[in-house]
């Protein structure tokens, strides 16, 4: 019970906190607008890439999709893993940032979903 409760806890909190950086794109708020500079993005990609990251975190909150969600949200962080490296961001701070994001949103689902431990098992 203890491990359903830690899962449905971090899973809110990179649920949050990916919500908060899918409106901030959408919105396209000064820091983001800078952030797009820094990258070489252009900023007419940030509405679409704010999109795309709010679909995949409704896929991650839904039970039924969630694991769908977890994979979806899992090639986004990747995306800004590239973008990040191809511009030489520090690897410890800027570029494995959504390492960490990613590795928190899998530990929440596993720990809150009893079907993918049973197909993730670990053995001891």
């Amino acid at each position: 019970m203890a491990g359903l409760w830690a899962g449905r806890t971090i899973s809110a909190l990179m649920v949050l906190f990916l919500l908060f950086d899918g409106v901030i794109h959408v919105l396209k708020i000064a820091p983001v607008v800078k952030a797009f500079a820094e990258l070489g993005l252009p900023l007419s990609i940030s509405v679409p890439i704010g999109v795309v990251e709010l679909i995949c975190v409704v896929l991650y909150v839904v039970p039924l999709t969630s694991v769908l969600g977890a994979v979806l949200l899992t090639g986004y962080l990747g995306g800004a893993i590239a973008i990040h490296l191809r511009i030489g961001s520090p690897l410890f701070s800027n570029a494995l940032f959504p390492v960490y994001v990613g590795v928190l949103l899998w530990l929440g689902l596993f720990l809150r979903d009893r079907g993918l431990r049973r197909f993730i098992p670990f053995r001891g």
